[in-house]
């Protein structure tokens, strides 16, 4: 019982951790299209827009694969 809490525990704080870094990886990458032309801006930013839960979908279907 106490070894499966612990492994619950490290498993939801791997999956905080993991989003926490993909959410502050895309926000890096959207403030460094700020300072473009409004047309490159757009194009930009269409690249760093995609939610955590789509791109851990999409990664866990590469994995499987």
């Amino acid at each position: 019982m106490r070894i499966a809490l612990v492994l619950v525990m490290a498993s939801l704080a791997v999956a905080c951790s993991s989003r926490g870094v993909y959410e502050n990886v895309q926000l890096d990458r959207q403030n460094q299209c700020a300072p473009l032309p409004p047309g490159q801006y757009e194009d930009c930013m269409e690249g760093y827009t995609q939610p955590y839960e789509e791109y851990e979908r999409e990664r866990q279907e590469l994995i499987t694969e």
